[in-house]
Order: structure tokens, then C-alpha cells, then sequence
């Protein structure tokens, strides 16, 4: 007799697929609803909603660390802060160089634990010789940057990806000479930045330059003559704080930080959540005598 094969009803199969399918769809749709889209389009979007008064308080919302690195790897040790959360992934980084003749640990060293409050892991570096000019300041930061993220005890806490530099007059020169060096790097902060080396026409970071109107070390006019030089495609701000002098970034100080943080959370995290406390205008002008800005920041498109 022939044998007898059983055909299963028309489209069964491929029903019971699609309806698999459909649930599993619903599933994930579901799970996304339940994610914030600003959240879900960046993942290095961290802690509460920014304000006026959580930029400007002395400590974020994250829980933080310290550890000490010793003299080599192309710079003179120095201080690692991080925050001590490990369940976000990987932190943006900063580094941060001091100004002539200074030490981080005297004079900068009070942002340590204030920026990675904010979610950044930051490293502070002593320079080799004290007076070392601006050209080998920006050498040491990327050394540091370099250290942080290859051979430092926290290197698997940071994004290779998402570093940036800070420094402090002829540290500030520095930063802006990394930045010329380092393309990739998504922020630099010059504080009073002093350049002997030249002008910034081969910076393409995202870069700011805050003075103070009663500086005479490196003078307002000095600064509107080296932020004029910036590229017109490069990102940038450009301010001056009132009454403030050269030694303003050597202590504690509310007003820089709660200009720097948006800079570097906008730059570095590209969290568009900061924008708002630098576009179209500072939210919170008091204290700055002079604003400039290449409004509005497009962070994620650079």
C-alpha cells in the first residue's frame, strides 16, 4: 500500500511563527516604553535632570573615590577620583594640569572629587619640572590620559572614547596644546590660559576659555586675542568672570564649576540635558562680564 503522509492544515506553522514573533515584539516594545527615549538614544546619560542649583552645588550625585599614581609613565604621579559606582558602565575622564611653577595638589586638586561627583573619572597630574612650558604641559596631560586608560588601577572604569583636558594657565595652555595634538579628545577647558607657543588655529575640540576681568598675569586682552584665533567650525565659548583674578581656579569656586560641568557633560557624555545652561545664553549670568558661544552645541554630530 502506499504510504500515507498527513499535510498539516494550510499556513499552521507559519501562524504559530508569527504569533511567536508578534508576543516577542510586543515584549520589547514594552520593555522600551518603559525606558526614557533621551536615556535609551544615550546611554552615558547619568544621574537626575540637571538645574540651576544641582550645576552649581559643591558635590553631584554620585559616590566617589581616590587613588594615587606614582612619578613615570610621562608625567610626575599625581591623583585619580572616580566615582565608585560600577553598575553604569564605563565614565568619561578628564585631566587636569596645573599652572607654572604650581602643584596640582596645592592648587587644583579641590575638583577632584567635585567632577567625578558629576560622573567623570579625573586625573590630576604633577608635570615633570615645574617650569615646564605649555608644549610639555600638553605632552604630560596626554601621557596621563594615556596612563588613565591603559595601565591605571581604574582604566576598565573609563571610556577610551570620551576623554578630555583642563588646565590652568600655562597648564591651561596645555590643555589647549593637547587639544591641537589630540583630535579625538571631545572637550578642553583652558582657566586663564596662557599659549606661548602660538596661536589655536589647529584646535578642532570642542574648546572653552574662561579669564577673569581683573587678571594682569594673562590679561582679558591677551585672552581676546588667543580666542579670536580659534577656528570658526570649532565648538566653543569664550567667557570672563567679574572681579575674578589669574589665581581663581587655585580654590573652590561655584561660578567656574557651574560653567565647566555643563561644557564637559554636553562635550564629553553628550548629554543634551546640560545645553540648556550655556544655549542660547548662560541660565545663570551672574558673576560673567562677557559671554561668547558658537550656540547652538551639537555634540552628538562631532
Amino acid at each position: 500500500m502506499p504510504e500515507e503522509h498527513t499535510q498539516p492544515p494550510p499556513g499552521g506553522p507559519v501562524r504559530r511563527i508569527v504569533a511567536v514573533v508578534t508576543v516577542v515584539l510586543a515584549t520589547l516594545m514594552a520593555i522600551v516604553a518603559g525606558v526614557p527615549a533621551s536615556a535609551a538614544e544615550n546611554p552615558y546619560q547619568r544621574g537626575p535632570d540637571p538645574t540651576l542649583a544641582s550645576v552649581a552645588a559643591t558635590r553631584g550625585t554620585f559616590a566617589t573615590a581616590q587613588q594615587s599614581v606614582p612619578p613615570g609613565n610621562g608625567f610626575n604621579g599625581g591623583m585619580i577620583y572616580y566615582p565608585t559606582d560600577t553598575s553604569l558602565g564605563t565614565w568619561g575622564a578628564v585631566a587636569i594640569v596645573p599652572g607654572y611653577t604650581a602643584r596640582f595638589a596645592d592648587e587644583e586638586a579641590w575638583m577632584g572629587h567635585w567632577l567625578a561627583s558629576f560622573g567623570f573619572v579625573v586625573i590630576g597630574i604633577e608635570t615633570n619640572s615645574r617650569n615646564d612650558f605649555d608644549t610639555a604641559r600638553g605632552t604630560q596631560l596626554l601621557a596621563g590620559l594615556d596612563y588613565l586608560t591603559q595601565k591605571s588601577p581604574v582604566r576598565n572604569r573609563v571610556d577610551p572614547g570620551r576623554l578630555s583636558v583642563v588646565g590652568h594657565s600655562m597648564g591651561g595652555g596645555g590643555a589647549l596644546v593637547a587639544a591641537e595634538r589630540r583630535p579625538s579628545l571631545k572637550a578642553a577647558v583652558g582657566l586663564t590660559p596662557f599659549k606661548p607657543s602660538g596661536n589655536l588655529v589647529g584646535d578642532r575640540v570642542p574648546t572653552m576659555i574662561m579669564g577673569g576681568t581683573k587678571d594682569t598675569t594673562v590679561t582679558p586682552s591677551y585672552l581676546d586675542g588667543l580666542y579670536t584665533t580659534l577656528p570658526t567650525a570649532t565648538e566653543n565659548a569664550y567667557l570672563q568672570l567679574t572681579g575674578a583674578g589669574h589665581l581663581f581656579p587655585t580654590k573652590p569656586n561655584s561660578l567656574e564649576m557651574r560653567i565647566l560641568i555643563p561644557w564637559l557633560k554636553t562635550f564629553v557624555d553628550n548629554d543634551t540635558r546640560y545645553t540648556k545652561f550655556l544655549c542660547p545664553t548662560l541660565a545663570d549670568p551672574t558673576g560673567v562680564s562677557t559671554y561668547r558661544s558658537t550656540c547652538p552645541y551639537a555634540p552628538a554630530n562631532k
